[in-house]
């Protein structure tokens, strides 16, 4: 008899527990200061590039360890509901991004059209926003949500305490969503960027 290989669900990813969420009214208009401060504002409601701000702040390349690539089919993944703009089946892929001497700096998620996945991550260990800046991929970067919250895994991960500030967004190419993607950044950034300030 022909023994049977177990099914293996796809590798959990690291949503926050939120104590906080704000939507795309509330990104759009920004938060009170004394809830997140200007600089924080500036990298998580701006619709500039996470990597290259990353790199900006800390002098040092902005590097990609990839965690997960996983093919999740039609399945919403308990991600937010804009996951439904990205056309299906979908693959999910996980990353760290850091810094050359290995300080981890950001985790982000992000959702892709299975079938174009390999069209615009040619080299899966470069960050997203390097892959498409060498397509010369025009895109516009919708940010849709973000979050206050809770994660014991980011915890170990980051090696800092939470709680956590994340956000997610839409990446527009071409009038069409190309990929939903959310990050949670490490306090430690509160080394360049100050306190968040008080939610």
């Amino acid at each position: 008899m022909r023994r049977l290989e177990p099914v293996t669900q796809p590798t959990a990813w690291h949503r926050l527990k939120c104590r906080w969420q704000g939507d795309e009214a509330i990104v759009k208009q920004g938060l009170p200061h004394s809830q997140l401060s200007p600089p924080w504002q500036i990298l998580m409601l701006g619709d500039g590039s996470p990597t290259r701000h990353l790199q900006l702040l800390t002098g040092e390349p902005t590097e990609v360890d990839v965690i997960d690539m996983s093919a999740i089919g039609l399945s919403t993944d308990n991600a937010p509901e804009q996951i439904l703009a990205v056309p299906g089946p979908r693959v999910r892929r996980q990353v760290w991004l850091r810094t050359a001497s290995g300080q981890r700096l950001a985790y982000a998620t992000s959702w892709w059209e299975a079938s174009h996945v390999d069209e615009y991550l040619q080299n899966r260990s470069l960050p997203i926003w390097a892959s498409l800046a060498r397509l010369r991929t025009e895109l516009y970067r919708d940010v849709q949500g973000i979050y206050y919250g809770d994660s014991k895994a980011l915890e170990l991960a980051f090696g800092e305490s939470g709680p956590f500030w994340g956000r997610h967004y839409l990446f527009w190419h071409h009038g069409k969503p190309l990929t939903l993607i959310y990050e949670v950044f490490s306090p430690y950034l509160t080394r360049y960027l100050g306190e968040t300030g008080e939610v």
